[in-house]
């Protein structure tokens, strides 16, 4: 005897089968089972957050906006930030293409791409400078645990190629009672476009004619030498694992990965080792621009670390999707407030008073 949910029998024609007088029944409790799926479904979907914005560039700051995008998250879930690491170079080109919702770079886009930008987009460009950090000279030398000095010739010579050795008399007179070994230099330098190579080579295009004549500054450049890697990632690989290598890279990157860099001597003739107080100290005083572009590299402060520098997140100053335009000034009001608080614990320094003032008020250009 068949017998339906409730254990009533059910009952049968002659000749009936059973499997048919069950139908009414299962058809019940599918459609149960369906209801309950559409409602985890929508469960799910009201968890999932509203509006999602992308950016993409740096990997200079990488280690801040992962932190404030995954914390700014927490407190809105609402609002999901998704950004790529890919390099300053590679920032401007999508914000320009407008694949993005914003760029990030560590060098500010130059007067041909800013009008690029407003020929592909019909806009301005804004730039909002996030936080202050520093290249430092990374280097792997077996045997040597002493720290190195670098002067700015010293740093400009290896990069051209002219340095060839690490027991170069040059390197040897920087750094006394250093034994320093009859080994090779292997330069290890970006092979995408960066921001971070920017800093550097804008540094040596400073303290360098040679430099600046035959090589000159740029988020890309033509190296007379050296092996390249992809992001600050790949620039600290090269390095961590290249016997007798030395590379450029963001200062967070050396500390999580436990690589030695040195001290360089600075405009006042001091040898200073990137911290933060050496890295705020160069931005100390400055005037800043209206449009905020501006380079504080080889800073005439006594106690600055001279290869520091601002880095930018790249806004269209007209943005068409009022909710993406109402959510990204929110987070960016919250980044010169509480996100500067978080700067210090990944050793990127925060941002002076009066540019944090200067910046609340460019916020209002976004519209």
């Amino acid at each position: 005897m068949i017998k339906d949910e409730s254990g009533e029998k059910i009952p049968m024609r002659p000749g009936a089968s059973p499997i048919k007088k069950l139908f009414p029944a299962l058809r019940g409790a599918l459609e149960m089972w369906l209801l309950a799926g559409t409602l985890m479904l929508c469960s799910a979907a009201v968890g999932r957050a509203a509006v999602s914005l992308t950016g993409a560039g740096a990997t200079f700051p990488y280690p801040m906006y992962s932190k404030w995008f995954d914390t700014y998250h927490k407190l809105h879930p609402d609002l999901e930030i998704n950004y790529q690491s890919i390099g300053s170079g590679g920032g401007i080109r999508q914000i320009t293409a407008g694949t993005v919702d914003f760029g990030a770079s560590d060098g500010p886009m130059t007067d041909d791409q800013i009008a690029a930008f407003k020929e592909k987009q019909g806009t301005n460009i804004l730039h909002f400078p996030t936080v202050l950090g520093a290249d430092v000279p990374a280097y792997n030398i077996p045997g040597v645990q002493a720290e190195l000095r670098f002067t700015p010739e010293v740093l400009a010579g290896i990069f051209l190629g002219d340095i060839k050795k690490w027991n170069d008399p040059a390197l040897v007179k920087a750094n006394p009672g250093v034994s320093l070994p009859d080994m090779d230099i292997v330069v290890a330098h970006r092979a995408d476009g960066s921001g971070t190579t920017y800093v550097w080579t804008d540094y040596l295009s400073k303290v360098s004619p040679k430099w600046e004549k035959t090589v000159g500054r740029g988020t890309s450049v033509k190296w007379p030498v050296g092996l390249g890697g992809k992001g600050n990632e790949g620039v600290s690989g090269l390095v961590k694992q290249t016997a007798g290598c030395i590379g450029y890279i963001e200062l967070i990157y050396a500390l999580q990965n436990h690589i030695p860099y040195g001290a360089v001597h600075n405009s006042s003739g001091t040898y200073i080792k990137a911290d933060l107080p050496s890295v705020s100290a160069a931005a100390a005083g400055i005037t800043m621009p209206d449009d905020f572009r501006v380079s504080i590299t080889n800073s005439p402060a006594p106690n600055a670390y001279p290869i520091s520098s601002f880095t930018w997140l790249l806004i269209p100053e007209t943005i068409s999707d009022p909710t993406k335009k109402q959510q990204l000034v929110g987070f960016l009001h919250w980044m010169l407030d509480d996100g500067q608080r978080l700067t210090e614990a990944l050793s990127y320094a925060p941002l002076p008073k009066p540019v944090v003032e200067k910046e609340e008020r460019a916020i209002d250009k976004i519209h």
